[in-house]
């Protein structure tokens, strides 16, 4: 039964995240807001509504584990199974900006968080806040440099013509979703660890964490499919960094998130540091610039390492 709640947890969060996501960019244009700020804020937040009300319906449930291992386990994921079977199936162009901005924030906040759990085992409010307000000044730098090279993020623009009726309606619906999503998610995961055995920690790091990267695989997938090489690797790097600071910057500042399970800082932590670290050397060895099908099969097959160690761990 527990299953059950998982598998419609996860539906109920990916449907909620999507009205959220054309509500949020249909009310943006009512604002007047531009293409290059929506897609690079508005709907990077929205999107990452599905973690954040998993980790604040984990962390009001006294589960603190689910509330951390839902974003380590996500970051992983993000790298070594969606980067990684996107590549397999064609090689992904990396540009410039990755090394510039993009990975090196990713690993800032990635070894802040280290060292904000490992300081105290714990997760503060005051930390949250940092988290967070890190988060708003990687924007600005961002968009800044957005409109240095004259990027603008693909918004649709039809969404611009939605009526404050049919906005207001997919706002309740994302909403309700997402609530609902959330709380069965995270209900149905708890019984599933207490059914084999295993701790909180590991069912958020393993199917949580790939439950709520589906979206993402399912976008990069697809593009791949279309051969549409213009997906970036700064997507998925702008979703790590959003995960550590909204997701538990917000979470933290809401309500302190104690470290309960100490697999999380002792082996979890660092699988998620190494995924971080190892895209550097790969964009660079042999041939630059570039995240062929080979260096997919290493991501998805280390990936698939990180697995069999947490649940032998």
């Amino acid at each position: 039964m527990s299953f059950f709640w998982i598998i419609l947890g996860l539906i109920l969060l990916v449907v909620g995240g999507e009205f959220l996501v054309r509500s949020s960019v249909a009310l943006s244009f009512k604002l007047h807001i531009s293409k290059l700020v929506i897609g690079m804020t508005v709907v990077s937040f929205a999107t990452s509504a599905p973690e954040l009300l998993v980790s604040l319906q984990a962390a009001f449930d006294g589960l603190p584990a689910i509330a951390i291992n839902n974003v380590v386990g996500s970051n992983i994921a993000n790298i070594g199974l969606v980067l990684g079977v996107t590549a397999l199936l064609g090689s992904i162009d990396v540009d410039k900006s990755f090394y510039k901005l993009n990975w090196p924030a990713m690993m800032l906040f990635s070894i802040a968080l280290y060292y904000f759990l490992t300081n105290d085992n714990q997760l503060t409010g005051l930390e949250g806040c940092i988290l967070f307000a890190s988060l708003i000044l990687f924007l600005i730098l961002l968009i800044r440099n957005s409109r240095k090279d004259k990027v603008v993020e693909a918004v649709d623009d039809k969404l611009a013509q939605v009526s404050n009726f049919k906005i207001t309606v997919w706002l309740l619906i994302g909403a309700a979703a997402l609530y609902f999503g959330s709380e069965w998610l995270v209900n149905g995961a708890k019984d599933l660890a207490i059914a084999l055995g295993v701790s909180d920690a590991v069912i958020a790091a393993t199917v949580i964490a790939i439950g709520t990267s589906v979206p993402e695989l399912a976008a990069s997938v697809i593009a791949a499919a279309k051969q549409e090489k213009a997906l970036s690797i700064g997507n998925l790097i702008g979703s790590n960094i959003f995960n550590i600071g909204t997701v538990l910057g917000l979470t933290a500042i809401v309500k302190t998130i104690p470290v309960t399970e100490m697999q999380i800082i002792n082996h979890d932590i660092f699988w998620m540091l190494g995924f971080a670290a190892i895209l550097i050397p790969l964009i660079f060895i042999p041939k630059q610039y570039q995240i062929s099908r080979y260096k997919g099969m290493l991501l998805v097959f280390a990936y698939a390492l990180f697995l069999v160690f947490v649940f032998k761990s």
